[in-house]
């Protein structure tokens, strides 16, 4: 009997484990998806369809996706998506200096011509919200 009910509350403690993680995905899922229809709206297509370039949105004090693969070359366009706030875009492992603020509708764009992964943040909001990506370069 105390067999049984260990495995039920190690099944409930895992359930417990596990729900934490999944509801922060669904949040940033749900945020995301936000995102997009906020840039839909802004652009008139979605942000798969824009030409050369991989789009990142910022909403919310978010980029969307917050991790990104792409292969050497690819041009990755951040696009302010909220409608107050302004962010920027900072590759500081690339040697980039800070973007300048972007406010809504507008964009920042970087060529990543060299393999490995590069941490970017918001200058503004990356210590107090967290607003921070990571970018995965193929070859």
């Amino acid at each position: 009997m105390y067999s049984r009910l260990l495995q039920g509350s190690a099944v409930a403690l895992g359930l417990l484990m596990v729900t934490p993680a999944m509801a922060k995905d669904d949040k940033a899922a749900a945020l995301c998806a936000k995102a997009e229809a906020r840039y839909v709206d802004m652009f008139g297509h979605p942000s798969a369809e824009a030409e050369g370039v991989t789009v990142v949105t910022m909403y919310k004090y978010r980029f969307c996706p917050e991790k990104l693969t792409v292969p050497v070359g690819t041009t990755v366009r951040w696009v302010n998506v909220d409608k107050r706030t302004s962010h920027t875009v900072h590759l500081n492992e690339a040697g980039e200096k800070e973007s300048d603020r972007l406010f809504p509708e507008e964009n920042f764009e970087f060529t990543f011509l060299s393999a490995g992964s590069q941490q970017y943040l918001c200058g503004p909001h990356w210590e107090t919200q967290k607003m921070i990506g990571m970018v995965t370069v193929t070859p």
